[in-house]
């Protein structure tokens, strides 16, 4: 992990397509702002988590429909 300071109004680059600034700090909160491609999603964090979880249950609910339909057609052939 790469830690950095930065100050209020200064920004970090990540290639050539991604810039976070830090644009309000008050007390322990610090807002940053992310300029990213379209094509790129961002999520906080705890947003991300989530997704994947859904992804996951969704991939597995799949995979019981795939079985049950295999099962199905192994049984009337």
């Amino acid at each position: 992990m790469l830690i950095l300071t930065r100050k209020l109004g200064e920004d970090i680059s990540i290639g050539d397509n991604i810039k976070i600034k830090v644009v309000s700090i008050k007390g322990r909160q610090v807002k940053i702002g992310i300029d990213a491609p379209k094509s790129m999603q961002v999520h906080r964090g705890e947003i991300y988590e989530l997704i994947k979880e859904e992804n996951k249950k969704a991939a597995g609910a799949r995979r019981d429909l795939v079985d049950k339909i295999a099962a199905r057609i192994g049984k009337e052939a």
